[in-house]
């Protein structure tokens, strides 16, 4: 469990990550929730992408997960692997995935559009496509990428995206502060292009409904789109 792991942190720094072992870590319960604050999942994406040698997996659906789950209990050269297990759904593309793991830090490109470009990180995948067919009543044709990993960036398609791209936009399912939205927003620091990063603000929440949480954080396809058309402008 992502609140449990907390308890954690010492040893997969200095046992795992130090050492580079070959462990696989399966995390659950990551992510905005509406249970009591000592079972929040908001804070693993910031505590863990940030230890050196530990790599970050985040499936976007069934065939994502068994790929990588494959792929990390097999791998004994890399080093740690953390897969964030989506706790909401498993979402079935009927799609075999063949992606190669061991080329850390690639993104996906799942469709090439201009102007603006979501990057919908691991279960926020889903809200990225629905976010960009939302733009499409507004005539935007978005970019939607999967990043995969959020533990490193793709470095050559970020920079790739600047040809065509005014607008970044990151969806991520816990707190912004620290995350992996901001990284996205720091590469293109010293760039034209904006950034605009979704997630959730650093709070504890204590059994707040999930729809209240994703309402106060501009988490709806309705209220990233706003967001979206007004940085257009």
């Amino acid at each position: 469990m992502s609140s449990f792991l907390q308890r954690a942190y010492d040893q997969i720094i200095e046992d795992l990550a130090l050492n580079k072992i070959p462990a696989t870590i399966l995390l659950y319960g990551g992510g905005i929730n509406s249970q009591a604050d000592t079972h929040l999942g908001l804070f693993d994406i910031p505590m863990l992408i940030n230890i050196p040698d530990l790599i970050c997996l985040n499936p976007t659906n069934k065939e994502e997960y068994l790929k990588m789950l494959d792929w990390s209990v097999n791998e004994n050269k890399i080093g740690p692997c953390v897969i964030r297990i989506p706790q909401k759904e498993y979402i079935k593309s009927g799609i075999e995935d063949n992606t190669d793991y061991s080329k850390l830090n690639k993104f996906k490109i799942g469709y090439k559009g201009k102007n603006v470009a979501i990057i919908g990180l691991g279960y926020f995948y889903k809200l990225a496509g629905e976010v960009k067919e939302e733009l499409k009543k507004n005539n935007i044709d978005a970019t939607l990428i999967n990043p995969i990993y959020s533990s490193g960036i793709d470095v050559d398609l970020l920079n790739e995206l600047k040809n065509e791209h005014k607008l970044i936009v990151t969806l991520e399912d816990g707190i912004i502060s620290g995350g992996f939205g901001e990284k996205i927003a720091t590469f293109y620091g010293p760039t034209d292009v904006k950034v605009l990063v979704f997630g959730a603000i650093k709070e504890f929440t204590n059994n707040v409904p999930i729809d209240i949480l994703y309402k106060k954080n501009r988490l709806t396809k309705e209220l990233i789109c706003e967001d979206i058309l007004k940085n257009l402008k």
